[in-house]
């Protein structure tokens, strides 16, 4: 089974008002792309010609929107299917999606949150595996940002530790969720992260979020990263040590020179601690 350990450096999330100045040239601080499969499988024409000239200069990761691991709906074959030849055909080395749920009798079109309980980790980790088998590759499953808990049996930590561990997968820490739900649910943002298992980590996702009430974040992925993110990236690289990192922005898009000043900003971090961003 292939290992989610292909990327290195500092990465961008590929978006598609960012297209024409990355086909024009990809500038050196990028090291990967990340994507969202469901949001290019099938797209030709223009756009899908763009994609395929930029996604072959730099090595791809994929992180999916779909697979409802928590979900109480089978998982869709289909759709695996249809994921595992976009997959391979763009030679894409990291693959995960996050630990929610998405559908049930049909898609719900948000990423909602799994009770955090011992039956749920046999749940979801049982589908992990079931997609690794479908697939034959190891995925990585993001923490995730939740806004309410549907119960807590087991800790937040020990959910995930749970899960990776019974599925035998890999994690991809997002560095803002983490402080987005130490604030949302009070608890301290780095004695999280130092439970974390380190040794799972594939690569990170860094990003902004909005500030809806002094103790309600909403992670929105369309600000720029603040100070506190920040040094919360790099407590992680000396829990850690450095692992890849790359740069989540979905909506308020600015122009990619301003959003190249924080990748060349993680780049920076990571040089910091010991690692050359380009590994």
């Amino acid at each position: 089974m292939l290992s989610t350990r292909g990327v290195s450096g500092a990465g961008l999330g590929l978006r598609r008002p960012h297209l024409g100045s990355l086909r024009d040239a990809i500038p050196e601080s990028i090291d990967f792309f990340e994507v969202a499969p469901e949001n290019w499988i099938d797209v030709g024409g223009r756009l899908g010609r763009a994609f395929r000239e930029i996604a072959v200069q730099r090595p791809l990761a994929c992180h999916g929107l779909l697979l409802n691991l928590g979900g109480p709906d089978p998982l869709d074959t289909v759709f695996l299917g249809r994921l595992k030849a976009f997959l391979d055909a763009h030679d894409v080395v990291v693959y995960g999606d996050h630990l929610s749920f998405c559908a049930a009798h049909g898609h719900l079109y948000e990423l909602l949150p799994i009770p955090f309980t011992e039956e749920a980790i046999r749940h979801v980790a049982a589908r992990i595996r079931q997609v690794q088998e479908t697939l034959g590759r190891r995925i990585a499953v993001e923490n995730p940002s939740y806004y309410l808990s549907l119960s807590a049996a087991v800790s937040e930590l020990d959910f995930i530790r749970g899960v990776v561990e019974e599925a035998d997968c890999d994690l991809l820490l997002d560095i803002n969720n983490v402080y987005v739900n130490a604030v949302n649910h009070a608890y301290d943002a780095r004695e999280f992260l130092a439970g974390l298992p380190g040794e799972r980590i594939a690569y990170a996702h860094i990003a902004g979020h909005a500030h809806d009430a002094p103790d309600l974040i909403v992670d929105t992925h369309g600000a720029a990263v603040i100070d506190p993110v920040w040094s919360l990236l790099e407590y992680a690289y000396q829990c850690f040590g450095v692992f890849p990192t790359m740069l989540e922005r979905d909506v308020n898009i600015p122009p990619l020179a301003e959003v190249l000043t924080e990748v060349e900003r993680i780049r920076s971090i990571q040089r910091a601690h010991g690692e050359s961003a380009a590994a």
